[in-house]
């Protein structure tokens, strides 16, 4: 199947951004009339244009090595997986990150929400699901919100469901990735229900039974900004803090040595 040529592809990011021509030329800095050109192929844009609104877009980098294909070009952001000699300082990055926020569970995930590395507070969580749902790759969405999974032990699971859901269809909106898309079909005919009111707190939080106690938990998510390498720059680190005191004690007083664990 041939792809969409690079002027329908790029007006395809300025509208799923919601600009007008007019807001892109001028944050890009090129006239409105060079820009509606491009779009409608009567001008062939640079490979130097191409990089310049696609940052400006906030292309992600994937799409971005798509449009300049689309234009002609060769693509310039590499994939090198994580085993890679030249990947050590991300690695170290990673294990750092995983590390400090130990006794807390935080996961490394890839753009599809799989499960790259993880803490050795991550136990905590998924204590008690199916050993089918822990096998590698592990979907840490599906982890969360299958019956089989942790959704057992959620208290809050319309709420925290409905937080999930939203965040992946928000993804899936702005970055125009078919794979997130798909998970969130799956995902939204798991039971479980829906409770899209806002929580009392700063956040949604993640309460979770653990054994005849209820934790609390508040995520935050960690990515390398500046990446140019796509494996480096489609992995996140996402971190469950804890929400009250109690539950920091909780935690702590089940502590574990330091160090990163493989899915």
């Amino acid at each position: 199947m041939t792809s969409p040529p690079v002027g329908h592809l790029l007006r395809t990011w300025r509208q799923r951004r919601r600009l007008s021509q007019l807001d892109l030329s001028n944050e890009a800095g090129v006239s409105a009339r060079h820009l509606s050109f491009v779009e409608t192929g009567r001008s062939r844009p640079s490979r130097e244009m191409v990089l310049h609104l696609a940052e400006q877009l906030e292309v992600p980098l994937r799409a971005r090595n798509e449009l300049l294909v689309a234009a002609g070009y060769a693509p310039v952001y590499g994939r090198r997986g994580l085993a890679a000699p030249d990947m050590d300082a991300v690695r170290r990055a990673i294990d750092t990150v995983l590390a400090a926020y130990e006794p807390f569970p935080a996961v490394v995930v890839d753009r599809g929400w799989n499960m790259v590395a993880a803490n050795r507070g991550v136990p905590l969580l998924t204590d008690g699901a199916d050993p089918r749902l822990l096998e590698p790759p592990v979907n840490v969405l599906r982890l969360s919100l299958h019956p089989d999974g942790m959704a057992r032990r959620i208290r809050n699971l319309a709420q925290w469901r409905a937080h999930v859901l939203h965040r992946l269809a928000r993804e899936a909106r702005l970055s125009g990735d078919p794979e997130p898309a798909a998970l969130h079909r799956e995902l939204s005919l798991l039971p479980g229900g829906l409770d899209p009111r806002p929580p009392d707190g700063i956040a949604v939080p993640l309460r979770i039974r653990v054994g005849d106690d209820e934790l609390s938990f508040l995520s935050t998510v960690t990515t390398f900004g500046t990446a140019v390498d796509l494996t480096a720059a489609e992995v996140s680190v996402e971190a469950f803090l804890p929400a009250d005191e109690r539950t920091a004690e909780a935690v702590r007083a089940v502590r574990q040595p330091s160090g990163s664990v493989s899915p």
